[in-house]
């Protein structure tokens, strides 16, 4: 308050919106706690604008598909050529849950949502990681109803089966290709619909 010249309810504000941030943690008779900078919680902070940016420009979503297609190549060349049989085992027990939902669509999202995670943690890194979830989730704001048509769970859980099968036999090329054939169907689907607010409960769609 003496160094910034400011009273005691701007020094409230300021620590509680920090810690909406993710970077102190306040707690009480303790004052507060810088926390460790990480990956997602960088990318988190770009979340909200990104979503209001997208919503209003069919362009930048196009864009967004397309730097999508090329990121995720990248990752799941990385996650083959690295994955260990730890992993791989890890990988295929999250497609057999994928398979035991194709009858529960919201069940099935959360596996789908599950595998793509996966195969970025299998990459080792943290920035995949953190732009694949975020990527993720601005995308399915503007996914169309389509993919909810009768066989598009069957589709996508194929399309998934055979990346699982590049990444065990770590054939980079061979995951690629079918990384990049799902995604070119999963991206006809996509439509520029208005964003939800960031704290709206919104309704999750397959990616």
């Amino acid at each position: 308050m003496g160094s910034l010249g400011v009273g005691r309810p701007a020094v409230r504000e300021a620590l509680q919106a920090l810690e909406r941030m993710g970077l102190v943690a306040i707690v009480h008779g303790e004052g507060a706690r810088v926390l460790p900078l990480s990956a997602d919680k960088v990318i988190a902070q770009i979340s909200d604008a990104a979503m209001h940016l997208l919503s209003g420009s069919d362009d930048l979503l196009e864009h967004l598909k397309q730097a999508r297609l090329q990121f995720e190549v990248a990752m799941i060349r990385t996650a083959a050529q690295r994955a260990t049989p730890e992993q791989i085992e890890h990988l295929r027990r999250l497609l057999q849950e994928h398979k035991a939902a194709l009858d529960n669509p919201q069940r099935f999202l959360a596996t789908d949502m599950a595998f793509h995670r996966a195969i970025a943690q299998i990459s080792g890194n943290a920035i995949y990681q953190a732009v694949s979830q975020a990527m993720l989730e601005w995308l399915e704001q503007f996914h169309n109803e389509a993919v909810r048509a009768p066989g598009a769970e069957k589709t996508t859980f194929n399309e998934h089966t055979r990346m699982f099968k590049c990444i065990a036999e770590h054939d980079a090329d061979g995951a690629a290709k079918a990384l990049i054939a799902h995604l070119q169907r999963a991206n006809k689907h996509y439509a520029n619909q208005p964003a939800l607010p960031a704290n709206a409960k919104t309704s999750r769609k397959k990616l």
